[in-house]
């Protein structure tokens, strides 16, 4: 377990290279992402896409996929609380360190591992399936080798804080410089102060998320969230009644109703 009783140390020499990393490059890698997005979504919309090979192979995709897109998005909302939620909110809600933990690694780490399972499916029938190995570029390439990366690193990170009783609480040091960054005024003491593995992880998501506006990744942000809440699509109503006198149908193409015919499809003079 990460030792709650070990706060960062209060004398942290903040170093040039700490003002880089945990200062400027955070800002560096958000105008990127944005930036590169909305470049993107401008000049490239006919490639923003995840050029879905299912037509190639379906059979290991069912699997992997939905391991892999439910494990990412665990691990998101988990990053979330982690990162997001200060540890006073927590203990308001009568969720101490030690329930907050354990959920953390018990829940974080079954998702991290069905994660990374989705992801070495997901590569293992992209190098073994021909017509989707030729599908693959370059581009796609690097992504798997920065998105394997950047899950490897967490799972370790996870890993070395169950063993590793040296470890300090990144509620105290990760999280409130990661809530600095948005409001313009970056705790580099903070995150000088974490431990390695988590430094190691950070500068991993800091590199993907610099990638990210130029790899597939991007149809994240435009997830078809909409189909959850659109009405149903009625192609055939069962409750409507035949209207007397009205011509049996008949197979074949039927009139759409243009002004140039009436009603039984007999063009005009």
């Amino acid at each position: 377990m990460i030792r709650t009783d070990v706060p960062p140390p209060a004398d942290v020499q903040v170093g040039l290279a700490d003002v880089m990393l945990w200062g400027v490059l955070p800002y560096v890698v958000l105008a990127v992402l944005i930036l590169g997005s909305i470049w993107r979504y401008r000049y490239d919309q006919f490639g923003w896409t995840t050029r879905s090979s299912q037509l190639y192979e379906s059979r290991l995709l069912r699997i992997a996929s939905p391991l892999f897109h439910f494990g990412i998005l665990a691990v998101i909302v988990g990053h979330f609380v982690g990162l997001v939620i200060p540890k006073t909110w927590m203990d308001a809600i009568a969720i101490n360190e030690d329930r907050y933990h354990f959920f953390a690694l018990s829940v974080g780490s079954i998702a991290g591992f069905a994660t990374l399972v989705g992801i070495v499916l997901l590569i293992y029938r992209r190098r073994t399936t021909g017509p989707v190995f030729m599908a693959t570029t370059r581009n796609d390439k690097v992504m798997y080798i920065f998105l394997l990366a950047a899950i490897l690193a967490g799972l370790a990170t996870t890993v070395f804080s169950v063993f590793d009783a040296g470890i300090v609480n990144y509620r105290d040091t990760v999280s409130p410089w990661f809530r600095s960054i948005f409001i313009f005024q970056p705790d580099i003491a903070a995150m000088t102060a974490a431990s390695l593995s988590f430094k190691i992880h950070t500068l991993w998501g800091l590199a993907l998320f610099a990638l990210w506006p130029f790899t597939r990744l991007v149809h994240a942000f435009t997830a078809p969230l909409q189909y959850l809440f659109r009405p149903y699509i009625v192609y055939r109503s069962r409750g409507r009644r035949p209207v007397p006198g009205a011509a049996a149908p008949r197979r074949g193409w039927a009139p759409v109703g243009t002004p140039d015919r009436n009603r039984r499809g007999i063009t005009r003079d």
